[in-house]
């Protein structure tokens, strides 16, 4: 295998993961080809996996080993980001690639993914080390689940376990059983509940951030913060998958687990020890501090929206009802956006908003953190130099397209008088540290690996996210809206603007 760049830190190379293989199900799926062996080949081009290592697909389609080989190196070239293609590392890498071909549904399949496991470990010696990777239609997981453990395949030689994929059930009662189904064949310590935003890098910054620093944890609660804006916004449309989001909708498919796990992240108190237990306790105590809504309160607190057609830039952009495989009557929300509070002492009374949404004017994931103005204001607009009134402080972390994080304050301008206006000070993850972020299926593939959960989601804290929105989603069902009710291209519904109106706050422009 060639040598891994000599130019980066040695410190990224310290967590060893151990032999095993990775039975991949739905491995001619997007998720596989787009991200999962992208992550994989980059792992062993850094040499976070011993050689070792082995990959097992699995689908319906049928391929050869060969086949199956081809195909990844196609989709390894593709879809790597940031990152050379080096090919005696893929000659390498791709003699531990292997495929069975087999119904999900058949319990033949798992005869053969057994038998191949079995060759597997003494050609790789990865002394019966596997990890089952569900990427499939969440339909399937109890199922297949269920089939492992019928084969005998959640005990081995060596350690077992189930890695899932989002969405982890469709609703509360969904989750909860799904929870028992899965807990019947593995151990909630084998359980990885795979959330992506939890492995992004500016995600686990905000720890480091805040229990790192001293400056800002004594500023963070409800004396000094006004209020959070949580917005994870994107430019495009469902991309083709109108099936599928037509039956989830933004509530589902964002806030229920990837904000709510970054709000519980930015809000959690201080873990004792940094180690998987603790720093989920903490998050898992977050969530089951945000308020509960009364049925009374859902139109009040949260809005939901769907994009219609629209011309933006010249181009003619159609609206969800005009997109492939979506009822022309879809009652789909394309933008969801809620006001949560948290019930405890550090944030009682400070409004979080969170919001996400299609087909909004840009692609965006940030977190907005507003602290109280200043007692008293001493300095006046000077409205012939057009400076601008003084707001309050600011400080943004920015999860994507640009890692990073902002601090906005007042400055006095130059010139005589004291006149101020806000400046910003930037922190920019990339050209700071001046090396490649690993992506979020790295890192998080890595931690399954190496068997560190911190962040991935457990049982408690799914069920208590599912309790945060299951009001919301029973109150949509009860309500009719007249969707569409944006046009793509804006931000959102005007019900949106006037939810926080309420309160007394307006959206931020991101």
């Amino acid at each position: 295998m060639a040598d891994a760049n000599p130019f980066q830190d040695p410190l990224r190379f310290e967590r060893r993961v151990p032999p095993c293989a990775i039975v991949i199900f739905g491995a001619n799926g997007d998720l596989t080809k787009r991200k999962l062996l992208p992550a994989l080949y980059r792992l062993a081009y850094e040499r976070r996996i011993p050689q070792t290592f082995a990959i097992l697909g699995n689908s319906r389609t049928h391929l050869s080993d060969e086949d199956f080989r081809a195909k990844m190196k196609e989709s390894v070239q593709k879809f790597l980001e940031d990152a050379p293609f080096d090919e005696s590392v893929w000659e390498s890498f791709s003699k531990g690639l292997y495929y069975v071909t087999g119904d999900l549904q058949d319990p033949a399949c798992y005869e053969a993914i057994a038998k191949k496991l079995s060759e597997v470990e003494k050609d790789h010696q990865t002394g019966g080390n596997a990890i089952f990777y569900l990427s499939t239609q969440p339909s399937f997981y109890a199922d297949v689940v269920q089939r492992l453990g019928d084969q005998k395949l959640n005990h081995g030689a060596g350690w077992r376990r189930v890695i899932i994929e989002k969405p982890f059930g469709h609703d509360l009662e969904s989750a909860r059983k799904l929870n028992t189904d899965i807990q019947g064949v593995f151990r909630e310590t084998e359980i990885y509940r795979i959330d992506h935003y939890l492995g992004k890098e500016t995600v686990q910054n905000i720890l480091a951030f805040r229990f790192g620093n001293g400056i800002f944890e004594p500023l963070w609660n409800r004396r000094y913060v006004n209020h959070v804006q949580i917005t994870a916004a994107e430019s495009i449309g469902v991309e083709g998958r109108g099936a599928y989001y037509q039956e989830a909708g933004a509530l589902r498919d964002m806030i229920q687990n990837h904000l709510l796990q970054v709000m519980a992240t930015v809000t959690m108190e201080p873990p004792t020890v940094y180690d998987a237990d603790n720093v989920r306790d903490e998050r898992a105590k977050l969530l089951r501090s945000v308020r509960i809504m009364k049925p009374e309160e859902v139109p009040l607190y949260s809005v939901a929206g769907q994009y219609g057609p629209a011309k933006v830039g010249g181009d003619d952009l159609p609206g969800f009802r005009q997109e492939h495989g979506v009822d022309p009557e879809a009652r789909t929300d394309t933008y969801a956006a809620a006001t949560f509070f948290v019930d405890n002492w550090r944030w009682a009374g400070v409004p979080f908003y969170i919001r996400t949404g299609k087909r909004l004017p840009k692609r965006v994931t940030d977190i907005a953190i507003q602290f109280n103005a200043a007692p008293l204001s001493l300095f006046r607009q000077d409205t012939k130099s057009g400076l601008m009134t003084p707001r309050p402080n600011l400080l943004i972390l920015r999860i994507q397209p640009e890692e990073g994080i902002s601090l906005r304050f007042l400055s006095k301008s130059p010139g005589s008088g004291m006149r101020v206006r806000p400046v910003s000070m930037d922190f920019n993850y990339g050209s700071s540290f001046g090396e490649r972020s690993p992506t979020a299926y790295e890192t998080l593939l890595v931690d399954a690996m190496a068997g560190d959960a911190t962040l991935y989601t457990r049982q408690d804290m799914v069920d208590a996210s599912w309790q945060v929105v299951q009001p919301i989603l029973d109150g949509w069902a009860n309500q009719k809206f007249d969707f569409p009710n944006y046009a793509a291209g804006s931000w959102g519904p005007k019900a949106s603007d006037e939810m926080l109106a309420r309160q007394g706050h307006v959206w931020r422009v991101p």
